[in-house]
């Protein structure tokens, strides 16, 4: 939209000395005629936008244009940048952007060193460790469907190995623990269904819009796995893999040994992602209780024995 669009050409202008015709073009995907008509429609708004020539010539805001900062604290906008910077580090969403741009003019000249400081100082970068081109992709279509409250297809793959194509209404994107999840409701199961977007495959934004039901993903339930099965488990872990432990267990589920083992008790669902947990520490961890757990983990271990035992 054109009005959006010079919103944005303006909060550009007020935060930057100044800015060229052309890069305006190739930010907004325009043409430069166009950019000249937005910033005329500009200065007859009432904004002061001169035209500079030269080699460094473009378009700036008198410097006697003030906007007023009063509504937000200068903590308010640091608070506001980290959470903000953090979040499109993942989704790189333009809109954001446009923003941060916005936040970033509200903070005075004489505090910009301050509030940069305090950026530096507490960085928020919800990406995870090892994120793909391929998953942020994945990432930008699910929250560009859930923005434009658009249609998405994907092929989903549940707990129990199973794929099956949803068409669902994207309704929450959301970052829980270290996932992203998308709280939707899926037209094939007639329901509200939480789906972790590492378990898509090749989603598409469709070009059927959905009127956004009033069902908030608080009123969804408990925020938890696709399984109804929990256990608590009793792990020993040698002393060699503490620091591991200690880096991943609260501290007062761990006990400490006289001997330097660690013992650690949890209460998690039971699935195959908690069985890959315990092996992921190898020789160094048993598990104590339950005893299905145990024989499970059993299993497995001797499985991998074998492979390696054929050659």
């Amino acid at each position: 939209m054109r009005i959006d669009r010079m919103l944005a050409i303006t909060v550009m202008l007020l935060n930057r000395h100044r800015i060229s015709a052309r890069e305006l073009a190739d930010k907004f995907e325009v043409s430069i005629r166009t950019v000249y008509r937005d910033i005329e429609a500009i200065n007859m708004a009432g904004i002061p936008v001169v035209s500079f020539s030269g080699n460094n010539g473009g378009f700036g805001i008198l410097d006697t244009y003030k906007l007023d900062r009063q509504l937000l604290t200068l903590n308010d906008m640091t608070s506001i940048l980290a959470a903000l910077k953090g979040v499109n580090t993942t989704l790189e969403d333009r809109e954001l952007d446009t923003t941060i741009e916005k936040i970033q003019n509200l903070v005075p000249k004489d505090k910009e060193k301050h509030v940069q400081q305090h950026l530096e100082q507490v960085v928020i970068d919800i990406t995870p460790l090892g994120y793909t081109k391929r998953q942020k992709a994945r990432l930008q279509i699910v929250q560009q469907a859930t923005t434009r409250s658009r249609l998405l297809e994907f092929e989903y793959r549940n707990s129990r190995g199973e794929t099956v194509t949803r068409i669902v209404e994207p309704l929450t994107l959301l970052f829980k623990g270290y996932a992203w999840y998308l709280y939707a409701f899926c037209r094939l199961k007639n329901d509200y269904r939480l789906f972790r977007l590492s378990r898509m495959k090749d989603p598409k934004m469709l070009e059927q819009e959905f009127i956004r039901k009033e069902k908030s993903y608080q009123e969804f339930g408990t925020f938890e796995p696709d399984t109804n099965k929990w256990t608590r488990l009793v792990l020993k872990f040698s002393p060699n893999v503490r620091f591991r432990v200690e880096d991943y267990f609260e501290d007062e589920s761990i006990e400490i040994q006289p001997n330097g083992d660690l013992i650690v008790t949890i209460t998690t669902p039971e699935d195959d992602w908690v069985y890959s947990l315990i092996l992921g520490y190898c020789e160094h961890v048993e598990v104590l209780e339950p005893d299905h757990v145990r024989d499970i983990i059993k299993q497995k271990a001797y499985k991998i024995f074998s492979h390696y035992s054929q050659t």
